[in-house]
């Protein structure tokens, strides 16, 4: 029997980003996550990447709606770091991946070979959106965007300030974030505090920050150092890349016995959508507190 000929198609695009970003990027599951998606109304909630000769990936692509999702796995032939990125889809497809650089701009080309199920155009447009998306994502990393959240409570500013940053309800209303979630140091203007929480697998991680301001009642301000990473403190180096000095700033404002609370905190793109998700349920969380 014959076997049928496959077609190859090739997608790509020129990333203003060098060789080494681009890489990691594209490899990092917890980059893969941010931007393994052609559509808003998809996007990929786990990733899994084994990135050697023989190793495996997955990367689980669902509908935000919840109403279709697959999981997109396959086998590495060929893994040159720098270079290039050869597998095999589950269903005997075969993709090949290179990364040319040049200076400070890296090109990526995508070649796969087609599906009998969808038309030629229809593929390498889905494909070419992707990696349009990564090269946003690329792009926009550590460029850093200031957010606000507000909410109104029914509470009087003191109530509403000593309850914001006491420990115990600290603890509660940043549980939205990470149910571990706790700080260690001190809220007085000049001092060092360190925010803290831990993943599935028990390490540590968080951010360290300096108290900028502290007008009680009034305004409080956080300046951010570094980064906590497995437990280990860390304040150079690529790892935290853009975050060097980024506030997150608080105001409170008396309206006829409530408190207007504003927040106001920069961003990276990779943290963009989860700030906009996590952010409101945390503050509606205070809000459920203070007006016990």
């Amino acid at each position: 029997m014959a076997t049928l000929e496959k077609t190859a198609i090739t997608v790509g695009a020129e990333i203003n980003a060098p060789v080494e970003k681009v890489w990691e990027f594209w490899t990092d599951p917890k980059h893969i996550v941010h931007w393994n998606n052609a559509s808003d109304d998809w996007h990929t909630p786990k990733a899994e990447n084994d990135l050697r000769a023989g190793g495996k990936f997955l990367s689980r692509m669902e509908a935000k709606d919840g109403s279709m999702g697959f999981d997109f796995i396959g086998v590495y032939s060929k893994v040159d770091p720098l270079r290039q990125i050869e597998y095999t889809l589950e269903d005997d497809r075969r993709v090949q991946i290179s990364f040319a650089a040049d200076g400070d701009k890296t090109t990526v080309t995508e070649s796969f070979e087609a599906e009998q199920e969808n038309s030629l155009e229809l593929q390498q447009s889905g494909w070419q959106s992707i990696v349009n998306n990564f090269k946003r994502y690329v792009e926009t990393s550590g460029k850093m965007e200031t957010l606000h959240f507000e909410i109104s409570i029914n509470a009087n500013i003191e109530k509403v300030f000593s309850t914001m940053i006491d420990d115990k309800h600290y603890r509660e209303w940043t549980a939205e974030f990470n149910p571990t979630s706790h700080f260690a140091g001190s809220w007085e203007k000049g001092a060092k505090i360190v925010f803290i929480g831990y993943d599935e697998d028990g390490n540590e991680g968080g951010m360290i920050g300096r108290i900028k301001e502290n007008i009680p009642n009034q305004f409080l301000s956080i300046e951010y150092l570094g980064i906590v990473q497995n437990g280990q403190e860390i304040t150079t180096g690529p790892d935290i890349e853009g975050w060097l000095g980024c506030t997150e700033n608080y105001t409170f404002t008396e309206n006829n016995g409530s408190t207007l609370l504003g927040v106001d905190l920069d961003s990276n793109q990779e943290f963009m959508s989860y700030f906009i998700e996590t952010w409101p349920k945390a503050l509606n969380k205070l809000k459920a507190i203070c007006e016990e």
